[in-house]
């Protein structure tokens, strides 16, 4: 049998190139990038989506290339040796060697969504198993490249942003009590900004222990009951009350709805069981709420578009979209423009915000620490002048 080289059948299905021997050095910011945005997951107990997303694209180009499933399986397990994730493939291999269907062993392994799950089981009943596995591999690698994108904006301003931080924590903390005991020592009237900037050294160390006891707490409680609907209806209301943040969280999650709907209506599953399972995989506490009702809504006879409109988490000119999709049976098209459209949106505005925050934070940074300078030497100017 010829050798099978899996890495380079993922690049290819990706639109990757093969990495040159010259090529594979990133600098810091990339690197930094690439680890804020990867699939971080507490206690979900499923794969990370990069996870999956390699799963289905190799699988579904070995299926393609006329490799039977146990042998598609069998080379997938021997690719991803040293991969911590390699006994989840083992043990689906195992269980479709033992004669189980596909969806049913990714079923058993609980590493996989019902989502994931119904789309393979489609993907069999229908004979169409490579085709479901590529556009599973695609809703998965527009889920990874939408995160990565956002975190790489963010990235640059989030550096700066915590320098920032640092360096006037550095010299309230450390720098102005060195002067203010100079100062104390020569006695005088200090002037009301130096006196401003030992206040405020003098209250940075009295709360520093407490503030950072409280963030320990907060994220504590924060990961202790997220997933409770109180919680989560109350971290959706603090979000959405930010002005530009709500704009972009809507858009990132509508991007996300719009993706999953097309891909469940291409795989010709029933429109109410994909609100459903789109419900389960929003992952966003408002749309949650309104997709519940929708799906009640729709189950009663209404039209999908409809349903939607009685909810403002759904802009109008996407409302109008889908009522175009539902007249003309091209639903999955329309979700597909959609979510591209969002996706498109949700980089400009991520990219305008990073390149008009990072100016912001410089200036920021430059007023408050000349601010400590000068009041730190002004009083060293009188003193020298009163000679």
């Amino acid at each position: 049998m010829e050798i099978i080289d899996i890495s380079d059948y993922k690049r290819v299905n990706k639109g990757e190139a093969k990495p040159s021997a010259k090529g594979g050095e990133n600098n810091f910011s990339d690197k930094l990038s690439d680890v804020l945005s990867r699939d971080i997951r507490f206690g979900s107990g499923q794969l990370p989506d990069q996870k999956k997303e390699d799963f289905f694209f190799e699988l579904s180009t070995l299926l393609k290339s006329g490799i039977d499933l146990k042998n598609s399986l069998d080379l997938l397990t021997i690719e991803g040796s040293g991969d911590k994730y390699l006994a989840v493939y083992k043990k689906i291999k195992e269980a479709v060697i033992a004669g189980i269907s596909l969806s049913k062993a990714v079923s058993l392994s609980t590493k996989f969504s019902e989502y994931d799950v119904l789309s393979i089981q489609i993907g069999e009943e229908t004979g169409n198993l490579a085709i479901v596995m590529e556009e599973l591999g695609g809703f998965y690698k527009r889920k990874v490249d939408q995160r990565r994108k956002i975190a790489s904006a963010l990235t640059y301003p989030a550096i700066v942003l915590t320098t920032s931080f640092g360096a006037v924590f550095f010299m309230l903390r450390f720098v102005v009590p060195m002067f203010s005991d100079v100062f104390r020592r020569f006695g005088g009237e200090l002037p009301w900004m130096t006196k401003l900037v030992i206040s405020a050294s003098g209250l940075m160390s009295a709360i520093v222990l407490p503030f950072m006891l409280s963030i320990g707490v907060l994220i504590y409680v924060y990961f202790r009951y997220k997933n409770q609907k109180k919680v989560r209806a109350m971290l959706s209301r603090l979000v959405l009350a930010i002005p530009v943040v709500k704009d972009l969280v809507l858009k990132i999650y509508l991007a996300r709805f719009c993706n999953t709907m097309q891909l469940l209506i291409s795989s010709r599953i029933p429109l109410l069981k994909a609100i459903s399972l789109s419900r389960k995989t929003i992952g966003f506490y408002p749309l949650e709420v309104a997709l519940e009702k929708t799906e009640v809504s729709v189950m009663s006879g209404r039209s999908l578009h409809d349903s939607l409109s009685d909810f403002s988490v759904f802009p109008a000119k996407m409302v109008q979209l889908v009522k175009v999709g539902e007249e003309i049976n091209k639903l999955e098209d329309f979700f597909k423009n959609l979510g591209d459209q969002y996706v498109q949106e949700v980089e400009y505005q991520t990219n305008t915000l990073s390149k008009l925050i990072e100016p912001l934070i410089i200036i920021f940074l430059g007023l408050v620490v000349g601010f400590i300078l000068i009041s730190m030497y002004l009083p060293m100017f009188q003193m020298s002048n009163s000679f």
